[in-house]
């Protein structure tokens, strides 16, 4: 072998991920999809891993900077005919797209979403794609309290919880007929530039540059797991490019907080001078009082270089 081949291999068993790969990431415009996309490209867009990527989604004016880099298709899901080849043949389908997620209690999660996700990634799999990479949702869980692994039973208890938990569980029955790796990235709590305006996040920056004197919120005793969507994005390409079959997998901090903590946090780094207006509104009914995410197999996946 050349030394340029040996080199190839070390570096391949360093990073832990293979090569020669195509990749369509359906959703790619959204908030998590357009992070992930400025992570592929600072850290896997490189000769020796050749790696290609496809971008998808209905609306790909927020994609148009990407044209120079990746392959970039005007895509819904509900129209599928010949998805695989519109996708460029991908050896991986890594599916960030999920409407409505402003009402987790909307019931077109399981009537639209479910079946469409469900019908457009047999499509996929049937057709040649051979790794699927799923973003899930901590809501899976449903109201168990405390620390959460993947072998937490699942319990959702809203039609967004239900509607995810419902397709991993299609997607596995589906293995069981057509092979191909599976794997599904349980989301917790993520904050970052570029979040809808309803998130927590956003609307504490809007207030600091609005320099509103008061900021509204629930009482902020509850404890969640939040995680800067950087560090998200470097999981979910390392999950997806690994092109294993990990099953479900926690992505999230593995440290829980209080929101009024988190948000102070968050008003000393912004330097906000704002008067939080605890208890003003209630806290939530679709989630517990105190819950967050187990990261010890995250972890292992991350250690493992084959």
């Amino acid at each position: 072998m050349s030394g340029v081949g040996n080199l190839l291999l070390l570096y391949q068993k360093l990073i832990g991920i293979k090569l020669n790969m195509k990749i369509a990431i359906i959703g790619a415009s959204g908030f998590i999809g357009r992070h992930l996309i400025s992570h592929l490209l600072k850290d896997y867009l490189k000769p020796e891993i050749n790696l290609e990527i496809v971008l998808a989604a209905r609306n790909t004016d927020k994609l148009s900077a990407y044209n120079k880099y990746c392959q970039v298709v005007e895509f819904d899901i509900e129209k599928m005919d010949d998805c695989y080849n519109r996708l460029g043949k991908p050896d991986i389908l890594l599916d960030l797209a999920w409407r409505n997620l402003s009402n987790y209690r909307s019931l077109s999660h399981i009537e639209v979403e479910l079946p469409a996700h469900y019908q457009f990634i047999k499509c996929m799999v049937k057709a040649g794609v051979s790794s699927v990479c799923i973003a899930g949702t901590c809501f899976e869980y449903g109201m168990c309290s405390g620390a959460l692994s993947e072998d937490t039973p699942t319990l959702p208890d809203n039609p967004y919880g239900y509607a995810k938990d419902a397709l991993r569980q299609q997607l596995q029955y589906l293995k069981t007929e057509h092979d191909f790796k599976f794997t599904w990235m349980r989301l917790f709590y993520l904050y970052g530039e570029g979040q809808p305006d309803n998130t927590l996040y956003s609307q504490l920056r809007a207030a600091i540059v609005q320099k509103q004197p008061v900021f509204n919120m629930s009482g902020g005793e509850q404890l969640r797991d939040y995680l800067h969507v950087d560090a998200v994005v470097e999981k979910v390409a390392l999950l997806t490019l690994k092109n294993q079959d990990i099953g479900v997998v926690n992505v999230c901090s593995g440290k829980p907080i209080s929101i009024r903590r988190l948000v102070e946090d968050w008003l000393e780094k912004n330097n906000g001078a704002i008067t939080l207006n605890l208890g003003y509104y209630p806290y939530p009914d679709y989630e517990p009082m105190a819950f967050w995410g187990s990261t010890e197999k995250m972890e292992k996946v991350e250690n493992d270089r084959n």
